[in-house]
C-alpha cells in the first residue's frame, strides 16, 4: 500500500526543487569553457596581444663601380715619371696579392706605379689587357705601354703576366719592368727567348 505525502508538504517540496535547479543552473554557467588551445598540436595565441612592428629591412648598398681614368686621358708627358717610379720598386721581392715595396705581384706594379703618379688603373692583369688601346705592331711600341704574357710558350691562353716597357734601344731591345715569380721586380728585354714566345699583346693605357 501506497503511502501518500500529506498535501501540505507539497509547496515546499517545490520550493526546494526549484532552488536546487537554480543553483546547478547558476554552477554550470560558471564553469570555465574548455579551451581548444590546450589541445596537443596547437599553438596557443594571444589575440589581445600588440603586434610588434618589425624593424625596417636595410637594403645592401649598391656596388660601386670602380672608376679608372679614362684611356687618352693622360699626357704622354708624364710617361717619364711612370718609368721612373716603376724603377724604384726594382729588387722588391713577389708577391701574390701585394701591393707594395715588402712584397708585389706583377699586375700590382702595374696598378701601384700609375697610383703614385695619381692616376686610377685596373688592378687585375686580364683587366689591364683590355684597358686602353692594342699596339697592332712591335715596332710601335713605346715606352709606358703595357706588354702581356701567357704561361706557355707558342700557346694560347689565360693573361698570366705582364710588365710595363721602360725603353725602347732598338728593333730587338724592348726593355719592360715586370714581377718576376722568382727573382723579384727587374728589367727584360722583350726578345729574350723566355718572353719573346710567350709575349701575347700590348696595350697603350693612355
Amino acid at each position: 500500500m501506497k503511502k501518500q505525502i500529506p498535501f501540505s508538504f507539497l509547496p515546499i517540496i517545490c520550493i526546494l526543487s526549484f532552488a536546487i535547479l537554480q543553483f546547478s543552473c547558476d554552477t554550470l554557467r560558471k564553469a570555465p569553457e574548455r579551451s581548444t588551445s590546450s589541445r596537443p598540436g596547437t599553438r596557443k595565441t594571444l589575440t589581445n596581444r600588440r603586434p610588434v612592428a618589425k624593424a625596417p629591412v636595410r637594403k645592401p648598398a649598391a656596388a660601386t663601380k670602380p672608376q679608372y681614368a679614362r684611356p687618352g686621358s693622360v699626357s704622354t708627358a708624364a710617361i717619364p715619371q711612370v718609368v721612373q717610379v716603376a724603377r724604384t720598386y726594382t729588387g722588391t721581392p713577389y708577391r701574390s696579392g701585394g701591393n707594395d715595396k715588402n712584397g708585389i705581384d706583377c699586375s700590382g706594379l702595374i696598378c701601384s706605379v700609375y697610383s703614385e703618379v695619381g692616376v686610377k688603373v685596373p688592378r687585375i692583369s686580364w683587366q689591364q689587357s683590355e684597358f686602353g688601346q692594342e699596339v697592332a705592331k712591335l715596332e710601335d711600341i713605346k715606352a709606358g705601354d703595357w706588354l702581356f704574357f701567357v704561361p706557355e710558350a707558342g700557346k694560347e691562353g689565360y693573361v698570366s703576366h705582364a710588365g710595363i716597357v721602360t725603353d725602347v734601344r732598338g728593333q730587338q731591345e724592348i726593355i719592360f719592368i715586370h714581377a718576376s715569380t722568382s727573382r723579384g721586380v727587374r728589367e727584360d728585354n722583350l726578345f729574350s727567348t723566355y718572353f719573346k714566345g710567350r709575349f701575347v699583346k700590348a696595350m697603350r693605357p693612355f
